[in-house]
């Protein structure tokens, strides 16, 4: 159902403290900590004696301290008291520990083979640290479908004429042409679209006049990384292969699936723009644009889970269809091979 040996998004590195703090992924119960020097720390949310949450237990130092009978637990996953039988711990009484990385304002998580653990292979966000580039404090979003149907629906750049008509929408999204490649890390589906008006959620943040030249890059990347760019240009400066120019308006919005279970979906996103770095005021804009849209395709995704959940007839796919599709079957190969 998941594949686990890579890194996940657990959430913004912000919403994790010096308190325990329970999630659910991939269907596993968690309880996240940060040590006193910060460092974070994940355990199997479960004592080994009668599978109370130990989320439910407290905090003493470093170690978790089970609510029940006083099980001690450090960073490892090892137990470091047992208070009813001092100086005769079960040998058996760990937890399961998960890897842990705070990198670009998030919190990882290796859902897999520990040994397997490398930092190097969280997914790079570029030009996060380039002066010239402003980014959003974006958000966390549930939705209550199974995280394919939002892997699905971020490789699908129709979807915006109909579902983001006052965002994301503008002349070309319904019916351009569309182009998929196939990568390493996932696929792309992307498309120009030419001398048109620049969509409503950007007709205020590109530094040119009139119509434009547009891109829309939408990639997925596994195990569930959405890499969505939208590029404005000035008319007769985009098309395949064509360099940037000056006005040239690049947003990047870096979407986080990560599945809770079966049912649930918990989202990351926030958007990295080529300008403004320091101007709060745009990116609290394009904040509040970003939700508004992203709370439109929840209200949908939630009635496609329910729907394909429960069908009584069967039901089809279109053409747009094919970067999901071929992304759904690449996913599951590492699955299986996994």
């Amino acid at each position: 159902m998941y594949l686990r040996n890579c890194w996940y998004v657990a959430g913004w590195s912000k919403d994790y403290e010096r308190a325990l703090k329970p999630q659910m992924l991939l269907g596993e119960e968690i309880v996240f900590y940060r040590q006193a020097d910060g460092t974070p720390v994940a355990l199997e949310d479960a004592c080994p004696h009668r599978k109370l949450p130990l989320s439910m237990g407290q905090l003493e130092g470093d170690t978790v301290v089970c609510g029940y009978h006083g099980l001690t637990f450090d960073c490892t996953g090892n137990c470091t008291d047992s208070p009813t039988q001092r100086g005769m711990t079960p040998r058996r009484a760990k937890v399961r520990t998960y890897p842990v990385v705070d990198r670009y304002r998030l919190l990882w998580i290796w859902m897999g083979d520990p040994e397997r653990a490398d930092p190097d292979e969280i997914f790079e966000i570029e030009n996060f640290d380039n002066p010239k580039w402003g980014y959003t404090d974006g958000g966390v979003l549930p939705i209550a479908c199974n995280y394919l149907w939002v892997v699905d629906n971020l490789l699908d750049p129709s979807h915006v004429a109909w579902v983001h008509v006052s965002s994301f929408a503008g002349g070309g999204t319904e019916s351009a042409p569309l182009d998929m490649e196939k990568t390493e890390r996932g696929v792309i589906v992307s498309r120009w679209i030419y001398d048109q008006p620049p969509s409503p959620y950007y007709k205020d943040l590109v530094r040119f006049a009139g119509n434009c030249d547009r891109k829309q890059h939408y990639e997925m990347c596994f195990p569930a990384i959405a890499l969505n760019k939208s590029v404005y240009t000035p008319i007769g400066t985009g098309g395949p292969g064509k360099p940037e120019v000056a006005e040239t308006y690049l947003n990047i919005s870096y979407n986080f699936m990560t599945p809770v279970d079966e049912n649930n979906t918990q989202y990351v996103w926030f958007q990295h723009r080529n300008t403004d770095p320091e101007d709060k005021a745009i990116s609290e804009v394009m904040n509040a644009g970003a939700l508004m849209a992203f709370q439109e395709d929840k209200a949908i995704l939630e009635k496609v889970h329910t729907g394909m959940a429960a069908m009584h007839t069967p039901n089809i796919d279109l053409g747009l269809d094919l970067g999901a599709k071929t992304f759904r079957q690449a996913l599951q190969r590492k699955i299986d091979a996994e």
